[in-house]
């Protein structure tokens, strides 16, 4: 027997999906941003011995941790309006533009990497400058 669209079955499954895409793209840009910290130590040292504070610190891991994820979702949100267009054209049902929903799932990405960033971001600020230039 086949299921109606809109089923709890295949609502709970496709969120599910969706979870799991989600965890994976906050664990991959918390690896990320992780290593480029564990990289930079002794420059994050530097600069606050030369006086940077730890907000200018979690600006700077931040910073670099978005400038993916933003132009992850600028060349993202039309290539998903225009898969969108091409699926509608072939499956019955099926709209081609679903503004929010889009604004949903960015949303959530756009939340989602920035607690997978703040981790290393804090991390960051807390190291005090003498043991990030021992580090080496």
């Amino acid at each position: 027997m086949r299921l109606p669209r809109g089923s709890p079955r295949v609502l709970i499954r496709r969120k599910h999906c969706a979870d799991q895409a989600e965890a994976l793209a906050a664990i991959g840009l918390y690896g990320v941003t992780a290593y480029a910290v564990a990289q930079r130590t002794n420059e994050i040292g530097i600069r606050m011995a030369l006086g940077a504070d730890r907000a200018q610190v979690i600006h700077m891991v931040l910073r670099g941790a978005f400038n993916p994820v933003v132009v992850g979702l600028i060349l993202g949100l039309p290539l998903t309006v225009g898969a969108g267009r091409l699926i509608s054209a072939q499956l019955y049902g099926v709209s081609s533009w679903d503004p929010l929903a889009l604004a949903v799932a960015a949303g959530a990405l756009a939340i989602c990497s920035f607690f997978a960033a703040m981790i290393p971001a804090i991390r960051a600020a807390s190291i005090s400058p003498m043991d990030a230039l021992r580090i080496e």
